[in-house]
């Protein structure tokens, strides 16, 4: 079916999904959860050959991106059922005001119409952005990576499965056979087919998008994410927080990719950072952070040089850019010229240090004292997520259900003139 086909078959569906009550919905939902468990062993049969034909063309932790296992299934259908369970924001009222001449005004939550998502190798990605798309009573067509098409494949037959046992049409979810930039291209200029159009992906993926699309777009997460360790923070904690946001998953866009130490700490701190992330790891058998340090950070431990244009890549990989800084001003005015607006923290036990950080950094979410891998849908209570807004205009921020609807103003008169 060629890319055009998909998008007319999507929006003949999207009348249905708006359509749909909030129990057909959810039933639709709990359905695909129960199909993607059935079809486990195909979607694994079909990631084991995606799997084959990324080795040795993609990273280590590209692969794990990539790769599924009975558990990551499992976890797919709970996302699924979970967004099953949250609120349906379709048909709900923003706002309600009663004018002088009786005019009732309400500001309503409605679907969006098709959603697009170009995604890149994560299989995941395809059942968190079904569920959301059409819970929130829109079509939704996936266009996928070429390493991942396989699995994508596989998980959306069995999720357009579900959505026929509740009675919803089977062409309100479709997956784009074509992998090629000419069908990333076609959904950015498919102007009066796509309503919403969501990457999630890489910085050339993204930059792609907003500068070439004739659809609506939301920028979503390139992630230069940083970690200020402060002259008053606790160094235990910090380590902690350090490792687990660089190491936990560094293929993902929450993860850190840059760590400044105030000048005050770092003699205490940098040495300790690299036992933990070099030595240590080694030692139990992970791998390893490769620290790229500026010129004062070198001085006090052993690491690679960093280049100029370290503090401005996502690395995506164990790899971590480190500078020092004279205090929290200086920490600020970094992240404020390399920061991508994704996720930022300061470590620091002192309050007004914190308030200040808080208050003047301008990023999507901003830490304190804690990891920047909780910026995520699951772990904010938002069910799965569509992906991380960058952006300012309409939604910022993991993009749940809430994020997935427009609005439209129902005004009920009595005979009113003007």
């Amino acid at each position: 079916m060629t890319t055009q086909e998909l998008l007319r078959r999507a929006k003949a569906a999207k009348a249905a999904m708006a359509l749909a009550d909030t129990d057909t919905k959810n039933r639709a939902l709990l359905a695909m959860a129960g199909a993607l468990e059935e079809a486990r062993e195909a979607i694994l049969a079909a990631n084991a050959l995606d799997l084959e034909a990324a080795r040795g063309t993609v990273s280590p932790v590209m692969l794990d991106r990539l790769a599924l296992s009975p558990e990551r299934v499992a976890g797919m259908a709970e996302g699924v059922r979970q967004v099953a369970a949250l609120p349906d924001p379709a048909g709900a009222v923003l706002s309600r005001r009663e004018r002088p001449d009786g005019l009732v005004i309400e500001r309503t939550a409605v679907p969006m119409g098709v959603i697009a998502i170009i995604y890149e190798s994560r299989p995941n990605v395809t059942s968190d952005a079904a569920a959301l798309a059409l819970k929130a009573g829109s079509a939704c067509v996936l266009r996928c990576g070429k390493e991942a098409h396989r699995s994508a494949a596989a998980v959306t037959d069995a999720l357009r499965a579900g959505l026929v046992r509740a009675g919803l049409p089977r062409d309100a979810l479709g997956l784009v056979e074509d992998t090629t930039r000419r069908s990333a291209n076609e959904l950015m200029c498919a102007a009066g087919l796509v309503d919403l159009l969501i990457p999630r992906g890489g910085a050339g993926l993204i930059r792609a998008c907003v500068e070439n699309a004739r659809v609506p777009v939301i920028e979503t997460g390139t992630g230069i994410c940083h970690i200020y360790v402060d002259r008053d923070a606790d160094l235990d904690m910090a380590l902690d927080i350090v490792e687990n946001a660089k190491c936990s998953r560094p293929s993902v866009c929450n993860a850190a990719e840059v760590c400044l130490v105030d000048r005050a700490a770092a003699a205490a701190f940098l040495p300790r950072l690299k036992e933990r992330l070099t030595r240590d790891r080694s030692a139990a058998g992970k791998p390893p952070v490769e620290l790229r340090l500026d010129p004062e950070a070198a001085r006090l431990i052993e690491g690679a040089p960093a280049g100029p244009e370290d503090f401005d890549t996502e690395f995506l990989d164990y790899i971590l850019a480190v500078r020092t800084v004279d205090g929290a001003e200086e920490a600020m005015a970094h992240i404020a010229a390399h920061s991508t607006g994704h996720s930022d923290c300061i470590v620091t036990e002192n309050a007004d240090t914190a308030r200040a950080f808080l208050a003047r950094v301008d990023s999507a979410a901003v830490y304190w004292n804690a990891s920047t891998r909780f910026t995520d849908g699951g772990e904010f209570g938002l069910g799965c997520e569509m992906g991380i807004s960058t952006q300012k205009l309409h939604a910022r921020g993991p993009m749940g259900l809430e994020e997935l609807c427009c609005c439209k103003y129902i005004i009920r008169g009595t005979g009113q003139v003007r």
